[in-house]
């Protein structure tokens, strides 16, 4: 099968993407990556066939503030810049990002089926469920289903005002009006992350977070036989601001070791007890006895699957949703707003009461009832 995929530059997008790639090269597939530049030497250095996704770079037309245009005007435009590379591949499908929706309308254009991609939990609404970003838990009793519906109400403006901008960025790039949407969903995230719900779509088919280590140097922690305490700052534009530092202040004399992992050049001047810069993640995990982290679905997924407990410091975005399950299912501490007091008495709790880590390790362990995302492609495919 001959396959494209479609993701944007950001790392919780475009790793994912490099990863789904990886599964079908391992199957016997010929993916394509089209994504942002920063990404192609890597891919190509793991083994995938890479090129730059055409139509990134911001118009003068665009307004970032409105996500609603930002994703569906923009998309479309993606769609006319992307639409000879893949008319020239002739793809047996199309695999395109949530965030980079122009995979998908090329695809419709060329008439060629296409599966989404969401690097996270389903976030799509739901009847069953407060609006996704709010961090809720599904409202209890005649009081909470109110609540939820309320909720629902205020937003659904919302989501029909990007249900509009959508039919108008289709139709301008002659497309009808209505989006009859993928042909399947790929919902790469741990079981224990997701939310039941009454409204599941059929062809939503949850896979597993879809993980890759865009480096393979190692970081070596600190010296001793200190608890190890993994500090990843949010790669997300949303993310909190000034984690590592406050990090260093709340930890200074805890009795623990820390390294930071971070793809941005590392700050100097660190203490004895602390490292800092890239290096697998997946390496320094098997060592750590906790993780603070933003609460970004990559980052917290890895953690997860590694059995090992977290401390979040949500920002925007969907960090405050995922920072709540994860709390929820018991395998995070949520720390908002960020500082030093709150910050060292999470991390305490974390090391020291046995509850996070068993629900982390129950969270690795659900990943026994995911779907192959390559079977779930063919057969969109067919």
């Amino acid at each position: 099968m001959r396959v494209a995929v479609v993701a944007g530059p950001d790392p919780g997008h475009a790793i994912p993407a490099i990863a789904l790639c990886l599964r079908f090269i391992a199957a016997g597939d010929d993916p394509v990556l089209f994504t942002g530049a920063r990404w192609l030497e890597a891919a190509r250095g793991a083994g995938i066939t890479a090129r730059k996704l055409k139509g990134l770079a911001p118009r003068p037309e665009d307004d970032d503030m409105d996500a609603g245009q930002r994703i569906h005007s923009r998309a479309a435009h993606i769609s006319t810049e992307v639409l000879p590379d893949l008319s020239a591949m002739l793809p047996d499908l199309v695999v395109s990002d949530i965030l980079t929706a122009g995979g998908g309308m090329a695809a419709e254009r060329l008439d060629v089926p296409w599966v989404e991609l969401s690097p996270h939990p389903l976030y799509s609404a739901s009847k069953g469920l407060p609006p996704i970003g709010s961090g809720l838990a599904p409202g209890e009793g005649l009081r909470g289903r109110t609540r939820d519906a309320l909720m629902r109400a205020a937003t659904g403006r919302s989501i029909r005002q990007g249900e509009r901008q959508r039919s108008v960025a289709r139709v301008g790039v002659g497309l009808p009006a209505t989006d009859p949407g993928p042909v399947a969903r790929l919902i790469a995230t741990l079981p224990a992350l997701e939310v039941p719900r009454p409204d599941w779509p059929e062809n939503a088919h949850v896979v597993g977070p879809l993980l890759w280590e865009p480096t393979a140097d190692l970081l070596a922690p600190p010296p001793g036989d200190e608890p190890l305490v993994t500090i990843a700052p949010s790669t997300a534009f949303t993310g909190a601001e000034g984690m590592l530092e406050t990090a260093l202040k709340a930890l200074d004399g805890a009795g623990v070791r820390v390294v930071a992992s971070m793809l941005d050049e590392p700050p100097t001047g660190l203490p004895d007890w602390a490292r800092a810069g890239l290096g697998r993640q997946d390496a320094l995990l098997a060592q750590s006895a906790a993780v603070v982290c933003g609460g970004g679905h990559g980052m917290l997924a890895k953690t997860l699957l590694a059995g090992v407990p977290a401390v979040t410091v949500p920002g925007g975005g969907d960090q405050w949703e995922l920072a709540n399950r994860a709390a929820r299912q018991g395998s995070a501490a949520v720390v908002r707003p960020l500082g030093v007091d709150a910050l060292r008495s999470a991390v305490l709790r974390v090391l020291t009461e046995p509850g996070f880590g068993e629900a982390a390790r129950s969270a690795a362990a659900s990943l026994s009832d995911v779907a192959d995302p390559v079977a779930v492609c063919r057969a969109a495919a067919r």
